[in-house]
């Protein structure tokens, strides 16, 4: 196991007096790295409530000091912002990525991107019991409930990963492609890697959003429509 994993970065930065205290708080004197991680995910996955609408495209925006301090954040955010609690509890921790298709997301969401593929989706890796173990904290439970979705447990022995279907076996997440393991967060990649996708145009207008609205988006992702497929994506 690389000692890079237990280091800070400038973006997930472990070494933060708020997320040394958050960490501390969470894990209230557990000892064992299995237990502590199960505590920092389930703070995580429902502390920090998930937004596709958060700003994505400065190191800031994923620094886990601000994600803690905004209290919201979309699945890289959340990632950062677990993978750095991790590492403050001495837990060696990185950064996955994966492509993913997501069936059951928003009308407006389908129409803002222009697809349902979510590239980039970010989880954390603990390593834990001598390998690493997966833990996806991206939707916290009020969420969940509202798309009938069951919320994603995690027990630090097995893989937490998106389900193929929700409470109504209608299909949720597809995972298309695997891509890596990450010690940091690889700003520049991810925002490349979205213009090639959705093209440069709808992601510089998505940048000139946040731009004019001084980082908050003026878009509800908790009041949306539920989209539950048969609309063929924009692009």
């Amino acid at each position: 196991m690389d000692k890079k994993y237990l280091l800070p970065t400038p973006i997930i930065d472990s070494d933060h007096r708020t997320i040394i205290d958050y960490a501390v708080n969470t894990i209230s004197g557990t000892k064992d790295p299995v237990k502590q991680a199960v505590k920092l995910y389930y703070a995580v996955r429902d502390g920090i409530w998930y937004t596709p609408y958060y700003p994505f495209y400065l190191a800031e925006h994923y620094r886990a000091s601000n994600v803690l301090k905004s209290g919201r954040g979309y699945c890289v955010c959340k990632a950062s912002l677990l993978c750095a609690l991790g590492r403050a509890c001495g837990i060696p921790s990185r950064i996955g990525f994966a492509n993913v298709r997501n069936h059951l997301a928003t009308k407006e969401l389908i129409k803002f991107m222009g697809s349902d593929l979510f590239v980039y989706h970010g989880f954390t890796e603990f390593y834990l019991e001598g390998k690493w173990i997966k833990a996806t904290p991206a939707f916290n439970v009020e969420l969940c409930d509202r798309h009938r979705v069951a919320p994603l447990e995690f027990n630090g022995h097995a893989d937490s990963i998106f389900q193929p279907y929700n409470l109504e076996e209608r299909e949720f997440m597809e995972y298309v492609a695997d891509l890596g393991t990450c010690a940091d967060i690889p700003v520049d990649i991810i925002v490349a890697a979205w213009e090639e996708a959705y093209g440069k145009d709808r992601v510089r207008s998505w940048i000139a959003m946040h731009e004019k609205s001084g980082g908050i988006s003026p878009r509800d992702f908790d009041k949306e429509e539920i989209w539950k497929g048969g609309i063929k994506p924009l692009r």
